[in-house]
């Protein structure tokens, strides 16, 4: 095996590593240390195999390093220690550590890339399930590097012989320190594992998403591409209520402008309606393509005035269409469309609305709106890239009046493929938005929601909107002045977690945002909350969802593993 090979690290999923694992378990703990009896077969099944998580370092498709993880109760370390818990710290969510070995031949020059890479896929994995403190029976031979990574050591020695085995933890707050210059100074600091995604886009994608989009190109002129590309407008529409969908390759900002171009057909005056960054994104789109339009702004943070709406568009000549946001990204504010709705209505306007935050993860229906925009890289969990535009009249081209790229009725008249189409971007939406029960998914969201935003509160933070309808999707912290939002933020993607903080309209404001948009999990957010209470100061521990439903549980702990590491025994 030649250590100039490349390594790949990932978590063990196929058959054949399985059985290598199997197989360095054995060198290392019954031919190097003499944990365990010999025996022909020379492979050595872990007792809590079928618990394990397995990281795992490859070269040339051979096991050089690996590492196991598991956070089920009893560990091992309970059998050892009756009152294991009397030696750990109160109130965290533990995971132990074990069987760490790296193959002889690469525990030379290119040991150190192997254990810092095996760390990396730990603390990613610890982020992802929401452990905070690691704790390992690491063999006596290896104790100075346990404790250079912030392993505490308590209880007495486990094992015997040769084979004896210091029980250890590590907080997060600890390792995060220490492990982060020990990865730093390693052959392996190109090594990056991701982290956590809270941002409104883009957004974590599931793995049937990254397959789709990772096919093959193949031509847009393809029967095969038109049949998946009819399907998946007809599952966007089924998703809204809406009677057609042209899908636009290119960003949310193209949406609006096809949005934009057709009003310019229209020949009435307009409204467009503002209480956030999108709304006045939408007054500076509506300027550029010289609409007739009358602008109606709002406070940040605030409701939509109906009231004050209602009144303009009873003024004459009464506006013929009107422009806004459903859900304000800036802030989280989610207008009022069944309202807007029927106002319009009323008034006969057009209504327009862009549904860039709200599609994919709210009930949005779109029967009574005019035109309505939305885009791939948020709420439907796919790839960014793609935008569309939702109608449910009839709409010809207007070769003489609008650029083709914006012809919303050349679209149309093409069946929707006009120009060249990514076809490995409309695969990775079809996979995201076919076979999904959207109902249980909104209900999911609507439900972490809650509890994030009460936990926030609690914690005693301030969120911008909490007096108003927000979506459940967005939470927009606004930070008192002695914190940083650009530090915080950087903090937390440090700890492992991206939120957004540095956009042109948040800076300004010291706002923070956790975005609920991709693909989330209950283990995710909390320990998204502690990290951040650690982060800003805070040191009160917050209840999970469950355990907020049943006051007779203990509040579970801050936050998640940040790279720990130990070798020890079954």
């Amino acid at each position: 095996m030649s250590a100039r090979e490349a390594l790949v690290f990932k978590t063990a999923s196929e058959d054949w590593e399985v059985e290598q694992i199997h197989r360095l378990n054995y060198k290392t703990f019954v031919e190097e240390i003499p944990q365990h009896q010999p025996s022909s077969a020379q492979r050595l099944v872990d007792k809590f195999h079928a618990e394990n998580t397995y990281l795992i370092c490859l070269s040339n498709q051979k096991l050089v390093g690996m590492l196991a993880v598991r956070g089920r109760r009893p560990f091992s370390l309970d059998q050892k220690l009756p009152d294991l818990n009397s030696h750990l710290p109160p109130g965290r969510t533990v995971c132990e550590v074990r069987l760490l070995a790296i193959d002889k031949k690469f525990r030379g020059a290119r040991g150190g890339q192997v254990l810092s890479g095996i760390l990396a896929l730990l603390w990613q994995h610890g982020v992802e399930k929401g452990y905070d403190l690691a704790i390992i029976s690491g063999t006596t031979r290896q104790a100075k590097l346990y404790q250079h990574l912030g392993f505490v050591p308590f209880g007495p020695l486990v094992g015997g012989g040769d084979a004896q085995f210091q029980p250890m933890y590590v907080t997060l707050e600890t390792f995060e320190v220490t492990a982060r210059e020990f990865l730093r100074s390693s052959p392996a600091r190109s090594f990056h594992p991701s982290a956590v995604n809270f941002l409104p886009g883009p957004v974590a994608v599931r793995r049937e998403v990254r397959r789709a989009f990772e096919q093959a190109p193949e031509s847009h002129r393809a029967d095969c591409f038109k049949s998946d590309f009819r399907a998946t407008r007809q599952t966007l529409c089924e998703l809204v209520g809406a009677a057609n969908v042209e899908i636009l390759l290119g960003s949310g900002t193209l949406a609006n402008d096809v949005v934009g171009a057709q009003l310019t057909l229209e020949g009435a005056r307009g409204l467009v309606l503002s209480n956030g960054e999108f709304g006045i994104r939408l007054i500076d789109q509506a300027r550029r393509f010289k609409l007739d339009f009358d602008p109606l702004e709002f406070a940040w943070g605030s409701p939509l005035d109906l009231a004050a709406v209602k009144k303009r568009l009873a003024k004459k000549p009464s506006p013929g269409w009107l422009w806004c946001v459903h859900c304000e990204t800036s802030t989280g504010v989610l207008n009022d469309l069944a309202a807007l709705k029927t106002l319009c209505a009323d008034r006969g306007a057009k209504l327009c609305v862009d549904c860039m935050s709200s599609l994919g993860t709210l009930p949005v229906d779109l029967a009574g709106v005019y035109l309505a925009s939305g885009a791939s890289g948020k709420g439907l969990r796919a790839y960014p890239g793609l935008s569309m535009v939702f109608h449910h009249h009839d709409v010809s081209p207007a070769p003489g009046r609008l650029p083709r790229y914006l012809d919303l009725g050349y679209y149309a008249q093409q069946q929707g493929i006009p120009f060249t189409f990514s076809t490995n971007l409309l695969h990775a939406l079809r996979a995201a938005v076919r076979h999904l029960d959207w109902k249980k998914r909104f209900a999911d969201i609507a439900e972490l929601s809650v509890w994030l935003r009460a936990s926030l509160v609690e914690l005693g933070f301030v969120l911008i909107g909490q007096n108003t309808q927000t979506s459940p999707a967005v939470i927009t912290i606004a930070l008192p002045p002695e914190m940083d939002s650009v530090k915080i933020g950087g903090a937390m993607q440090e700890a492992g977690y991206l939120l957004s903080y540095n956009s042109e309209y948040l800076r300004p404001r010291n706002w923070i945002q956790i975005c609920l948009m991709g693909e989330c999990s209950r283990e995710k957010v909390v320990s998204l909350v502690n990290a951040l209470n650690r982060t800003c100061g805070r040191r009160r521990p917050v209840a999970t969802p469950a355990q907020a439903a049943s006051p007779a549980v203990t509040a579970d702990p801050p936050a998640v593993s940040r790279r720990a590491s130990s070798a020890n025994p079954p």
